[in-house]
């Protein structure tokens, strides 16, 4: 190529391209958020789980102004209206179940015991949206301070080692040792008629906080080991090594180098512990030393409806249906997560 200087044609290189702007790549969080949108089942699992959450976040609207009952009273000598006509809620029966009644059944109307009533009269389907609540919030709660002590805990044994390392992992097998349930129930035993008095601790017996802490503690071990695993590797990686040669303090290695590490593993954990804790806490609530009345969950629910399986079993059947399929979701949305945190998932068959 010739260009013109003062008249003298001289001759020039090539026009060099201009290069095109380097457009930054997406992180790792904002990569697997792509790859869960992607994920239909994941979606369609979390989709399910939002609506049961929203419709059990609405109990009190439902009980309030559209069944018009309190979920939590007894209603045995009340009355409803089915088919245009009033009826008993608790109705003689021949059988001898309970107090010599039998409650109505499902009506199919929402405004007047749409799943019926239990053996106390009081409406099923409000007591299911509020017992969903209760489930709901003790699952999530102790599965976030489960997640939240393990990764201390892990992260602590599987950096420092030595005699922490063999102090905490003594402590896992402590708890390991023990079945869950059977460990469970005897905390809850012992716990439901004194409540907890730990040092700044103080918990009421009749208290949701008492479950949440119950069904935690007895899941860390199972959260905690992994984690520590995992940063025991992490320990010969070059970029702690760096670290530690640049002199950061061990505080700042562990928040800002092994943290970011170990914390998709714990976000992993969180759906799947929540679905493994909510069917804890039913089971608990079924054995009357899970939640505690006046309150209500899908395991004291089931309790209810227990003795009327035979002739009502819209009671049992609903709040068994509602903690299968909140668990199933809460399993399918975790391995979307799952899948989207780990590229290599996609090698064994995810999304």
């Amino acid at each position: 190529m010739s260009a013109t200087v003062n008249g003298t044609v001289k001759e020039t290189g090539p026009i060099p391209a201009v290069a095109a702007p380097v457009r930054p790549s997406a992180g790792p969080w904002r990569q697997a958020a792509t790859r869960i949108l992607r994920n239909r089942s994941a979606l369609a699992a979390g989709a399910g789980l939002l609506l049961i959450a929203l419709v059990c976040l609405l109990a009190p609207v439902y009980a309030g102004s559209i069944a018009h009952t309190d979920p939590f009273v007894s209603n045995i000598s009340g009355t409803t209206i089915v088919n245009g006509r009033e009826v008993q809620v608790l109705q003689q029966s021949t059988e001898g179940l309970g107090l010599g009644v039998t409650p109505i059944g499902p009506t199919g109307d929402p405004g007047h015991y749409l799943l019926g009533a239990d053996n106390q009269g009081r409406d099923v389907m409000a007591r299911l949206l509020y017992g969903g609540r209760n489930s709901l919030l003790i699952g999530l709660s102790s599965a976030l301070l489960c997640c939240a002590l393990a990764t201390v805990f892990g992260v602590l044994a599987g950096y420092f080692g030595g005699w922490i390392d063999a102090v905490l992992s003594r402590f896992f097998d402590v708890i390991w040792a023990f079945p869950v349930y059977l460990l469970a129930i005897c905390l809850s035993v012992v716990l439901l008629t004194s409540g907890l008095h730990l040092g700044p601790v103080h918990i009421d017996a009749g208290s949701l906080a008492l479950p949440i802490v119950i069904i935690a503690l007895i899941y860390v071990p199972y959260v905690a080991r992994p984690l520590r695993g995992q940063v025991m590797a992490l320990r010969g990686k070059e970029f702690l090594h760096a670290a530690v040669g640049l002199g950061a303090s061990d505080l700042r290695i562990m928040r800002r180098e092994v943290l970011p590490n170990v914390l998709p593993t714990v976000v992993v954990f969180l759906p799947l512990m929540t679905a493994l804790n909510m069917l804890t806490e039913s089971a608990l609530s079924f054995l009357s030393v899970g939640v505690q009345s006046p309150d209500a969950s899908w395991g004291t629910i089931i309790n209810d409806g227990l003795a009327l399986l035979y002739t009502r079993p819209a009671i049992t059947v609903a709040a068994g249906l509602f903690v299968a399929l909140t668990a199933v979701a809460l399993n399918v949305f975790g391995d979307g997560v799952r899948d989207a945190l780990d590229p290599n998932a996609r090698l064994r068959g995810g999304a």
